[in-house]
């Protein structure tokens, strides 16, 4: 019955978790594009946003990480799935996850400084990691020991491409649409 409960609040905790890192990268893009308004809209929007961040990263995100990782160690321990080799594949992504956090980290870091270095499309591109990292941590959990088929690194390939060519079309959509105006 405990591993039910430790599945339940693991699950749960990778909701949050992925939620504040989608929500954070987009609040991000937001504060890089205030740059576009006049001062005065432009640091009252900053200002909004890094109140929003701070509320997001320190309230939800970094504690649904924290606890994602105590409620999933739970489980690779009771279910003893280190022995499982789709595990170690899951933990490849999960390290990967764990830089993209520590990296948006260093991203709230300068946003709270007024030092955020990088442009919101790259912004936008980062977020689309997140994605890539979700499919491959659900769907190694999802097929296990079918991940080792090549069809499986093909998909994740796919999908990381099928992201980048949607962020750059919506970029010349969007530059388009600002030349029209």
């Amino acid at each position: 019955m405990i591993g039910y409960y430790l599945k339940a609040f693991h699950i749960v905790f990778v909701v949050t978790w992925f939620a504040g890192l989608f929500y954070f990268v987009r609040l991000l893009v937001h504060y890089k594009e205030a740059d576009k308004h006049d001062q005065s809209v432009k640091t009252a929007l900053r200002a909004q946003f890094k109140k929003m961040g701070k509320g997001l990263w320190l309230g939800i995100t970094y504690p649904s990480m924290v606890l994602t990782l105590i409620f999933g160690f739970s489980l690779v321990y009771y279910y003893n799935f280190w022995t499982m080799p789709w595990m170690h594949v899951k933990f490849s992504f999960v390290v990967g996850l764990l830089l993209y956090h520590f990296y948006c980290g260093y991203l709230y870091n300068q946003m709270q400084s007024d030092a955020l270095r990088v442009s919101s499309f790259t912004l936008r591109v980062y977020n689309e990691l997140a994605t890539v990292f979700l499919f491959g941590i659900v769907f190694t959990v999802v097929f296990k020991q079918q991940i080792f088929s090549s069809l499986f690194g093909v998909a994740l390939i796919a999908l990381a491409l099928a992201l980048l060519v949607a962020v750059y079309l919506f970029k010349l959509k969007r530059a388009t649409r600002n030349n029209e105006k």
